[in-house]
């Protein structure tokens, strides 16, 4: 095993896709605290800024002193607290649904709609860009899965028109994150709908940001839709932690007695329930907000020269693994956070820089980001 490992790790050094954990800047308790002192953060998922509002703050800590640290025992044992039930009404509030099941994370969530719902007669089709948590999933699923091309809805048709099992679900993203990019929801719910299929819609990166934050699936108006399924997480836009699927009562009764990744893992804890509920009222309440991200969005684009993607996340397309890295360190001395993405973990095997946008960005501070940025780039190093 040890060989095993030293191989692997020589394998990623030859490759640069060496990766490491480390304390995000400014989060020590000796950082500054004024604006400037705080690095820019073009990174991290908080799209709304939502993470570090006084208001999901307050709701965590009065959900802390009322039940505890964490839910102690499954969902299904004792593990249910009344905040888990508020949360999931917010959330079905937010998105439209008639109903939502929360999970201790995005990425259970997704384990657990696609393994309580695949099957040996259940074609699985996956978009050649869903997140790994729905590649796992239908690996795992006991169902047979076909990757589609991306977006490429002629394919999907095909695959549908001469499947060969009884059932058949096809899985997208509202905004996908590799690119950037958002499917017509509609024409995917439409063929769907004539062959017969469930289409799951993982809106990680759509709810707080389509559709005046309610989501992509509501935008397109197919909220309770019986043949659409939504999951979602709580940590990117809604600054909390935790996972959702949303669809009909009788969806989440069954995720209840068949999600694997529901039945036999720990409730979520009190604290992130209540911060992801306090963040669905302030989605709902305060649309500006959502407006103000995507200004945000549109400045990063111009002062990249990119095309404006429909959701935060803007990718800047870079030569070598190697040229990535580096840029991204040059930054990240320079007090800029910015995403590094390089194979094995982008599907189409191109390097990115990916600044993320958020509705408390400083637009000045920002512009000087992204033109230093670019002269790092065009020196190469």
């Amino acid at each position: 095993m040890q060989d095993r490992l030293i191989d692997a790790a020589r394998v990623r050094d030859r490759r640069g896709t060496v990766r490491a954990t480390r304390i995000s800047p400014g989060t020590d308790e000796d950082a500054g605290t004024g604006a400037l002192d705080r690095p820019l953060d073009l990174a991290s998922n908080d799209y709304l800024g939502l993470s570090t509002d006084s208001r999901l703050k307050a709701a965590a800590i009065t959900a802390t002193e009322r039940y505890g640290t964490g839910a102690r025992a499954s969902r299904v044992v004792t593990g249910t607290l009344p905040i888990h039930n508020h949360l999931e009404q917010s959330l079905a509030e937010l998105t439209g649904q008639p109903a939502a099941l929360a999970f201790s994370s995005g990425y259970a969530a997704n384990l657990g709609i696609l393994t309580a719902l695949g099957g040996p007669d259940t074609l699985i089709l996956i978009d050649a860009h869903i997140h790994a948590s729905l590649v796992d999933a239908a690996r795992l699923s006991r169902s047979p899965v076909t990757t589609i091309p991306h977006s490429n809805f002629a394919a999907l048709n095909d695959l549908l028109a001469n499947r060969t099992q009884t059932r058949a679900i096809v899985v997208i993203e509202s905004i996908y994150s590799v690119l950037g990019d958002a499917p017509n929801l509609l024409d995917a719910a439409m063929l769907c709908a004539t062959h017969d299929a469930l289409l799951v819609v993982d809106e990680a990166h759509g709810v707080g940001v389509l559709g005046a934050g309610r989501g992509g699936v509501y935008a397109a108006g197919l909220a309770g839709a019986d043949h659409v399924v939504v999951t979602a997480t709580l940590s990117k836009a809604l600054g909390a932690q935790g996972g959702a699927v949303l669809g009909s009562e009788m969806l989440r009764d069954h995720l209840v007695n068949t999600a694997r990744s529901f039945i036999f893992d720990t409730g979520l804890a009190p604290a992130p329930a209540a911060a992801a509920a306090a963040a669905c009222r302030i989605i709902l309440a305060e649309p500006a907000r959502v407006d103000a991200l995507h200004r945000v969005a549109s400045l990063i684009a111009s002062s990249c020269g990119v095309d404006r993607a429909a959701g935060p996340v803007q990718s800047i397309r870079v030569g070598s693994p190697d040229i990535a890295v580096k840029v991204t360190e040059r930054l990240r001395d320079e007090g800029i956070l910015v995403g590094c993405f390089r194979p094995p973990s982008v599907p189409d095997g191109i390097s990115r820089l990916r600044l993320t946008a958020h509705a408390d960005t400083d637009p000045a501070r920002l512009v000087w980001a992204t033109a230093l940025m670019t002269s790092m780039l065009l020196d190469g190093n």
